[in-house]
């Protein structure tokens, strides 16, 4: 059981800062599909810092971890850029903007990632390889019976995690950027008024999220396989939209799938671990929080209330 909570949160965490980041740019109003592709590209430029950090300035691997978190955030911030180009200059269809955003994101990281390696390392490899990301244990609280396991092998970043999602709970429901925030998704013509400017906060809204996205892409890349491919992310872009989808555009229930997906991937694992079947069926495991997915949203989403103004092209002269 331990080893199912240590391994269901090292997933549900990233997956969950993921989802944070959506929640904060469609809680805006606009429709963020591009997760996905977000946390690839910030992924990458994570992990092409700490390549340069470590190979070519031979840096410590401790200062490289976090300097790798930061850029993952920037990269993801960045490339966001080009989601809000479409969306708010463009006044393209929000949707088709996010899918345009995942497949340029694969495509570039998949190319960047041979190029580089063929220029830095002269090898073809489609892998940027990251140092394995050091564990850490809490004395005392570790050895209390299950609740221990919460406080045991706790990769670093999902400490960052944490403190990141509780500031952005602070900001999003007790600061004014989060009422404006919130006030834009539902009703931005409201917020004009007030002498808000709608285009600018939601900007900020989708910064935030790639921002959050990038790190979660990070994240995943040194815990899933402590390297970057292209291949590395797919699937949890969309598992996140599903699970802000499930917490009804909401941090804590959005928190609790998350974890629910987490341990239900963790916990296939082991039972494939336990029953001593062949490691072909780890593969099938994956499939286990896609198919929860489904079934909670078939179950919840007649219940689930979008934010009023999402999707739609803001007009300042519509009333």
């Amino acid at each position: 059981m331990d080893i199912i909570i240590i391994d269901g949160l090292s997933f549900a965490l990233p997956l969950f800062i993921m989802a944070i980041g959506g929640i904060y740019c469609e809680k805006s109003g606009v429709t963020m599909l591009a997760v996905e592709g977000l946390q690839g590209f910030g992924a990458f430029s994570g992990a092409l810092s700490a390549v340069i950090f470590t190979e070519l300035w031979s840096l410590n691997s401790g200062k490289v971890f976090y300097l790798t978190l930061l850029f993952a955030g920037i990269g993801g911030a960045l490339f966001s850029l080009l989601h809000a180009f479409l969306c708010l200059k463009c006044n393209a269809n929000q949707v088709i903007s996010g899918v345009v955003v995942n497949i340029m994101a694969m495509a570039l990281t998949a190319y960047f990632t041979k190029i580089l390696n063929r220029i830095l390392f002269n090898a073809a490899s489609d892998k940027l390889t990251l140092t394995v990301s050091r564990r850490i244990t809490v004395p005392v609280v570790s050895e209390i019976p299950l609740l221990g396991a919460v406080f045991t092998d706790i990769y670093p970043f999902e400490i960052v995690i944490v403190f990141i999602a509780l500031a952005a709970w602070f900001l999003l429901y007790k600061m004014r950027f989060g009422m404006h925030l919130r006030a834009c998704g539902d009703n931005p013509q409201a917020v004009d008024a007030a002498g808000c400017n709608v285009l600018r906060i939601r900007l900020k809204a989708i910064l935030i999220c790639g921002a959050l996205a990038g790190l979660g892409g990070m994240c995943f890349a040194y815990s899933v396989s402590a390297s970057f491919s292209a291949g590395n992310y797919i699937g949890y872009g969309y598992l996140a939209i599903a699970a802000m989808i499930f917490g009804n555009w909401h941090i804590l229930p959005t928190l609790g799938a998350c974890l629910l997906f987490g341990f239900a991937r963790s916990g296939g694992y082991r039972l494939v671990q336990n029953l001593q079947m062949p490691s072909s069926y780890q593969d099938l495991v994956m499939i286990l929080p896609y198919l929860l997915t489904l079934l909670l949203l078939v179950i919840f989403s007649k219940h689930n209330g979008a934010p009023r103004a999402l999707g739609v092209v803001y007009d300042k002269g519509a009333r």
